[in-house]
């Protein structure tokens, strides 16, 4: 099993060029099977989830072309309407093949999902909005078995904000009879994101980005070109580790835009932050002041960026409150962080931070995506070496991250 050797002590310093976003090229590459024609999609991340994603559509008979971070997708001799165990147990992202599967052939067969243990995402919410647009849906033998002979629109209104929820089921409506308005939608960037290129392959959706989607249903969508958005939680992780290393770094190809609540909260971590077009560049030049948190759904705090602040929070000056609201098991990181020396303190869904000056190197452990993330920076400042276990977590979510930080000065290397 591969490892992380990190020798901490080393500031980040120059630019990094950000990679396409996982969770907008995932749900994206499921709108391949709404269509017959070329899908022709670039600013792809190379990581496990995205290469698994491609897996799981072959197997179902999409032809793919791909030459670096773009590809060309043909659905247009889909064969095998089922997403088997084995595919989707590492990446609950597979459940998005169920909307575009039922609404474009009339059935789907999906096993329920797997993925990141941090908590309870239940599909309830897909089954419930499939349900109320005509598919009949039985589970069984933990799969779920869903047809109907066309989708037609139909008012849905989430009990709970859910982003594959909501994007599947716009996926679902693009191609029911009638119109489909979703309430309390996700307004994530990632939705979107999916939005924009079903759009581009000529789907009638308006709201997106807002509470409320409205799509009106067309009979079939055409190819399309489309370009991945740069990954905000990427792009947060580098700025958090250069906040954290004292360093000075800028990243090109991202999004400032999509990541107000982070930015603000590096600054009020004493960062100095400056946005020109794609470019973020950050300078840090005194030890970071603990920022308090709270996570929620977008356009709030995200969840995905609660592991990284408690890691710089640890080394900060002062002591901070970090209130998790989306997972009840995304506190999985603190007691590695312990490990290392961090002074954290636990009740329910919120952790207190005591920032102390000196972190020490040891062996941890990654229990999933971004805690693995906060791990690696609290490496990168520790006294010492850390070794960063079961990284397979990181890359699942990270593009080539050890070689990234080790361009921008990181002592970093893979070992088995």
């Amino acid at each position: 099993m591969q490892k992380l050797a990190i020798q901490g002590g080393y500031r980040l310093n120059g630019e990094v060029k950000i990679s396409g976003a996982k969770n907008a090229a995932l749900p994206i590459l499921c709108a391949s099977l709404l269509t017959a024609d070329d899908l022709y999609l670039s600013n792809l991340p190379d990581m496990h989830d995205v290469k698994t994603m491609f897996r799981l559509l072959q197997q179902m008979g999409v032809r793919i072309d791909a030459d670096g971070h773009a590809a060309a997708f043909n659905a247009s001799a889909v064969d095998k309407l089922e997403a088997p165990y084995d595919m989707v147990k590492t990446m609950r992202a597979a459940i998005l093949v169920l909307g575009p599967l039922l609404t474009r052939f009339g059935e789907a067969r999906v096993s329920l999902p797997g993925g990141c243990a941090i908590g309870s995402r239940p599909v309830d919410l897909h089954i419930k909005g499939l349900i109320a647009m005509g598919a009949e849906i039985h589970i069984e033998h933990g799969y779920i078995h869903a047809t109907a002979k066309r989708l037609h629109g139909a008012h849905i209104c989430f009990d709970l904000i859910s982003v594959t929820g909501t994007e599947n089921l716009m996926m679902a409506a693009v191609l029911a009879d009638g119109i489909t308005v979703l309430e309390n939608a996700a307004r994530e960037p990632e939705v979107v994101d999916l939005a924009q290129c079903l759009i581009a392959m000529g789907a009638k959706i308006e709201g997106a980005g807002t509470d409320k989607i409205v799509i009106e249903g067309v009979d079939q969508l055409h190819g399309a070109r489309y370009s991945v958005m740069p990954d905000r939680i990427e792009s947060g992780t580098f700025l958090v580790a250069a906040a954290s290393t004292g360093g000075h770094i800028t990243l090109t190809g991202a999004r400032a835009d999509t990541l107000d609540n982070v930015l603000e909260k590096l600054r009020e971590a004493g960062a100095v932050i400056d946005v020109v077009e794609d470019r973020i560049s950050l300078v840090m030049t005194t030890r970071p002041r603990a920022v308090n948190l709270r996570t929620a759904p977008y356009p709030a705090f995200p969840t995905d960026m609660q592991a990284q602040f408690m890691a710089m929070n640890a080394i900060s000056e002062g002591s901070a409150i970090v209130v998790e609201t989306i997972f009840e098991n995304r506190f999985m990181h603190v007691q590695e962080l312990q490990r290392l020396g961090a002074q954290i303190e636990i009740e329910g869904n919120t952790a207190v931070i005591q920032g102390t000056r000196q972190l020490e190197g040891a062996t941890v452990m990654a229990t999933d995506l971004r805690a693995s993330a906060s791990l690696v920076i609290a490496g990168m400042v520790a006294q010492g070496e850390t070794i960063v276990d079961r990284i397979y977590h990181l890359d699942r979510g990270y593009e080539h991250i050890e070689a990234k930080l080790s361009a921008l000065g990181a002592k970093i290397r893979r070992i088995s």
